[in-house]
């Protein structure tokens, strides 16, 4: 800041002050960092504030609550479970080369949809004739399959699905075919909200 000295017209001492442009800038830019990092903060705390009161349900929610609908009783069936509406995974847990498509090839002809087949996705060594590998969801289709695979371990697992994986083993000779078999499904729900 240069400063000068000079008399008024009364004969008192007057200082004027003036500023370089550079301190007026840095000085102007400060208070704009100051009310910046204001502004920031209390946006940001407003984010954490509603985002809060949404999680406990305060706001956001209509306050209406799901309830089943007629939709949800027509889904539920007492008919019993086909060949058909079993999806099987088809894989090879040996050595021998083409088995779990010749295996895959039996059971679509008996009426199984297969979706796929491969050599087996967890690389594990069965020893066993196989393993049938199961969601809660797909436990009547996991025991049509272990029909066809008697001796195989029934491995349920965390799928969502209702897919059922047949893993043919070191021990396996053969598929058999049951007897006429009737298995009927519980009556479930197919959504979370009925």
């Amino acid at each position: 800041m240069i400063g000068r000295v000079r008399t008024s017209d009364r004969g008192l001492v007057v200082d004027y002050l003036h500023e370089s442009a550079a301190s007026i800038y840095r000085r102007r830019r400060h208070h704009r960092a100051i009310v910046t990092m204001i502004v920031v903060t209390l946006m940001l705390f407003g984010t954490v504030l509603y985002a809060a009161s949404y999680v406990q349900g305060w706001v956001g929610t209509t306050g209406h609550k799901v309830v089943a609908s007629t939709s949800c009783n027509v889904a539920t069936s007492n008919q019993p479970l086909t060949l058909s509406g079993v999806t099987l995974n088809v894989y090879n847990a040996t050595v021998r080369a083409g088995l779990a498509a010749s295996v895959a090839n039996t059971l679509q002809n008996q009426g199984f949809k297969i979706a796929t087949i491969d050599n087996d996705p967890m690389g594990k060594t069965i020893l066993g004739v196989g393993e049938i590998r199961y969601g809660p969801s797909g436990l009547e289709g996991a025991i049509l399959a272990a029909q066809r695979l008697p001796g195989a371990t029934m491995v349920q697992d965390s799928r969502m699905d209702a897919s059922v994986d047949l893993v043919v083993g070191q021990g396996f000779r053969t598929l058999t075919v049951p007897s006429k078999v009737v298995l009927s499904t519980k009556a479930k729900p197919t959504t979370p909200h009925c």
